[in-house]
C-alpha cells in the first residue's frame, strides 16, 4: 500500500508573469540595504477572505502596482520549505490592461526600513532576463524556456 505524503501548507501566494503590450515582462526590483539587487514578479499573500487564488492575484496587483489585468491563466507552481510545511506560489500568466502608480499601497510602500521596491520592465524578446537575479529561479528558467509561449498566451505582439 503506498504511503500518503501529509505536508502542511503554511502559506499561498498568487504572482503574476505580467506582460505589458510591448511583450515586456513587468517585474518589481527589490532593493534592500547592504543587499544585491534582486526581482521578483509582482503579487503575494493569498488572504482568508479572497475568493480563489486568482481573486488575491487580481486584489495583490492592484495594491502592488496600481494595475489591472486581461485574463489570467495559472501556468506554474512553486513550493518550497518553510518552517510549519511549504509555501506555495501560484504563477499566472497575464497582460497588463492597465497601471497606476499613484494607486499603489500597502505596508511595504510605508516602511522605508523595508527597501525599495522599484517597477521594472524586461523585454522578452531580448537576453536583459538572463542577466538579472529573478526570484525563484525556478521561475527564471521557465519563462526563458517558455518565453514565446508565454508572449502568445498574454496576447502580447510576437
Amino acid at each position: 500500500m503506498a504511503k500518503q505524503l501529509t505536508v502542511a501548507v503554511e502559506r499561498r501566494a498568487a504572482r503574476a508573469i505580467l506582460i505589458d503590450d510591448l511583450g515586456r515582462l513587468v517585474l518589481i526590483k527589490r532593493t534592500k540595504s547592504g543587499q544585491p539587487p534582486y526581482w521578483t514578479a509582482p503579487g503575494g499573500g493569498v488572504e482568508d477572505t479572497d475568493a480563489s487564488v486568482e481573486a488575491a492575484l487580481h486584489r495583490e496587483l492592484a495594491e502592488e502596482l496600481g494595475a489591472k489585468t486581461t485574463e489570467a491563466s495559472q501556468v506554474f507552481l512553486f513550493s518550497s520549505p518553510s518552517d510549519g510545511g511549504v509555501a506555495v506560489q501560484h504563477f499566472f500568466v497575464a497582460r497588463l490592461a492597465s497601471l497606476d502608480e499613484s494607486a499603489r499601497s500597502g505596508p511595504e510602500f510605508n516602511a522605508p526600513a523595508r527597501g525599495r521596491y522599484d517597477l521594472d520592465r524586461v523585454d522578452l524578446r531580448g537576453d536583459e532576463l538572463v542577466s538579472i537575479d529573478l526570484k525563484p529561479t525556478a521561475l527564471k528558467e521557465f519563462i526563458l524556456t517558455n518565453r514565446q509561449a508565454l508572449l502568445v498566451e498574454a496576447g502580447a505582439v510576437v
